[in-house]
């Protein structure tokens, strides 16, 4: 009985100094700031306006008249198709279309007289309405048999040769635009309280280890809530023959005195 009082007497007075080890073993965790990441905010070039074009009928590929690297200018022929089941189609429909015409003038004519009655004057009519509707469907048929240049660029890929037979949907051209050129880079979200649109700032690009003039044009339209950071666009502000698409640099951006450790 008294050994019993004594253990318990020994683990009332030792649990303080055990919880007081404890304590001091296992200090309170303390908060430090995040530095920003100003020297190593990675850029790429990107182009203005870039596409692929892709055939949109099933036809074999006539001609091809640039190759990778060509240059075109807005409206210029890129790939002509061989249409020649098309065009056939075309006379078709406008024998068709003259036929139905004539049918429906001669009856229109005999409705007049009272020779025919209301039902085939307008059963002609109708064949004239459905041969044009087809003579214009061949039409837009054939406007795809040519693919022209949306904007001023240049070809970067090719994906189809000449008398190659192509699906519809199948890429043939990869076009950019590369007389603006965009720099996309990532931030932290928190630089969006001082870099807005037309912050100026220097890009050094790797390919030519040259500095050049940027400035803000636009932020992405959310900000990613993992990392707390968000997409943000700029604009090269000179024109620059030797920048290419896909070239990469770092940005030299620096958060304003008393920002950088937020």
């Amino acid at each position: 009985m008294i050994n019993r009082s004594v253990w318990i007497l020994i683990g009332l007075l030792g649990f303080p100094l055990l919880a007081q080890a404890e304590s001091e073993s296992f200090p309170e965790p303390q908060l430090y700031p995040v530095a920003l990441p100003t020297g190593n905010i990675r850029a790429q070039l990107t182009p203005h306006d870039y596409t692929t074009l892709a055939a949109e009928i099933g036809a074999k590929i006539g001609n091809i008249a640039l190759r990778e690297g060509d240059s075109f200018k807005k409206g210029d022929l890129l790939i002509k198709l061989d249409c020649e089941v098309q065009q056939a189609m075309k006379s078709k429909a406008n024998a068709d279309l003259a036929g139905a015409k004539k049918v429906y003038a001669a009856n229109k004519r005999l409705s007049q007289l009272n020779a025919v009655g209301k039902l085939e004057l307008d059963t002609a009519w109708a064949a004239m309405r459905k041969a044009e509707a087809e003579l214009t469907l061949v039409r837009a048929t054939l406007s795809k048999c040519s693919i022209k240049a949306p904007f001023n660029g240049r070809v970067a890929d090719q994906y189809a040769r000449q008398q190659q037979y192509v699906q519809a949907g199948e890429p043939l051209l990869d076009i950019l635009d590369d007389s603006v050129l965009e720099l996309e880079f990532i931030v932290p979200s928190k630089w969006l309280a001082w870099l807005k649109k037309d912050h100026k700032f220097d890009v050094l690009i790797d390919e030519t280890g040259k500095e050049y003039k940027a400035a803000v044009s636009r932020t992405g339209a959310r900000v990613d809530p993992i990392s707390q950071s968000v997409k943000i666009v700029a604009v090269i502000e000179s024109a620059n023959p030797e920048l290419m698409p896909g070239m990469s640099g770092r940005v030299l951006l620096t958060p304003p005195e008393g920002l950088s450790q937020q």
